[in-house]
């Protein structure tokens, strides 16, 4: 079998196979109301689809572990029991299905309030006070309000609480959302922490929220679940040591994941970019795959690859070259519900279909009156 749908075991979990659903933020949450932040029928289509396609894991996009912790008033929410309800009926599908289920947990920080990227005009703009480690703006944004000791500890109390209600839904795996310039990342980037206390300065003072984090939500989260943490390799700053807008490096996220490891972090999800609007990124096939490799060699921890993989070759090799172990498909995969299916099939390895659609792809079947 190609190691790509080969099973990959982390802790007490077997994932059937290394193709993964990444976290997309949908923006169809409830609004307002009891259901704030509860996953709705959109939610339960969007991920039954991918999981009758053969997904081995689908991950629950970035989900707000506060209401000031959201992007828009239609992110989804893990800070009370009815929003965990909500997802047992998904995670039961998924189940059903052979595939794991996963929830990603964030705090948007500066980054917060920003509204639907659809909508021309942001409604959310001002709604709440947007928070980070400085008060150095995003773009074009308002400066957000620095945080105090005592707040950053109130936030590590939240994410712990929201990893306990993703256990009690029925999540098999967490992923803390340490990339994409939102909070955890603000903290980790020295262009937007400029901080002079204990959690400012230098890399351990810098990762010091991650790691409270980290620890905090390990108290939490079963210790045969495995935990995840998507990482930013680079900012994609131009800088030396000494320039304050050096961002975020790679060898900085292989020390982090190193640390993390320490501390119960099983698989480092690897991303890049994000902290600010204008970074020069050179996008193109796999151009993230390098940093995956680099961590996972480095810092000896399971990696997955992420960032515009659309083909199966180029996945199997991903994991084959040992770059990665496992691919999260992100829009390939909004595009194409079934693309792991397919991609099995294009490697000599099919999956098969599930009964209901096997007639749309060559299956015949013997009449009732003729089955013996």
């Amino acid at each position: 079998m190609n190691q790509l749908l080969q099973p990959l075991t982390l802790r007490g979990l077997t994932i059937r196979n290394r193709i993964w659903m990444s976290p997309m933020m949908q923006f169809s949450s409830t609004p307002s109301g009891p259901d704030t932040g509860a996953a709705t029928d959109w939610h339960f289509q969007h991920f039954a689809a991918r999981a009758l396609g053969g997904v081995g894991l689908a991950m629950v996009e970035a989900t707000a572990i506060s209401p000031e912790g959201r992007s828009s008033r239609f992110d989804l929410g893990l800070w009370n029991d009815r929003q965990a309800t909500s997802h047992r009926r998904i995670i039961k599908f998924l189940h059903d299905h052979k595939t794991a289920a996963g929830i990603q947990l964030v705090h948007a920080g500066r980054k917060a309030a920003t509204g639907r990227p659809w909508e021309r005009e942001s409604t959310e703009d001002g709604m709440w006070q947007r928070v980070a480690p400085s008060a150095v703006p995003f773009g074009g944004l308002a400066a957000p309000k620095e945080l105090t000791r005592a707040e950053i500890h109130a936030l590590v109390r939240q994410f712990a609480h929201s990893a306990r209600l993703a256990n009690l839904a029925g999540f098999d795996v967490l992923e803390l959302h340490g990339a994409h310039g939102y909070l955890i990342h603000q903290f980790l980037s020295p262009a937007s922490n400029h901080r002079t206390d204990e959690y400012g300065g230098s890399l351990a003072n810098r990762m010091r929220f991650a790691v409270e984090v980290v620890d905090a939500v390990r108290q939490e989260w079963p210790v045969d679940k495995p935990l995840f943490f998507r990482v930013s390799a680079t900012d994609w700053l131009a800088g030396d040591a000494d320039d304050e807008r050096r961002g975020w490096t790679s060898s900085e996220s292989v020390l982090l994941a190193k640390t993390l490891k320490e501390h119960g972090v099983d698989l480092f999800d690897v991303s890049t970019g994000g902290l600010v609007p204008d970074a020069k990124i050179p996008v193109g096939p796999s151009y993230q795959a390098v940093f995956a490799e680099q961590i996972r060699k480095e810092a000896s921890i399971p990696t997955a690859a992420v960032g515009l993989i659309t083909e199966a070759d180029q996945a199997a090799g991903l994991v084959a070259a040992g770059q990665a172990d496992a691919v999260f498909v992100g829009r390939e995969l909004l595009r194409n519900p079934s693309w792991a299916r397919q991609a099995a099939e294009q490697l000599g390895d099919a999956m098969g279909y599930p009964d209901q659609y096997a007639r749309a792809f060559g299956r015949q079947f013997q009449p009732a009156a003729s089955r013996s």
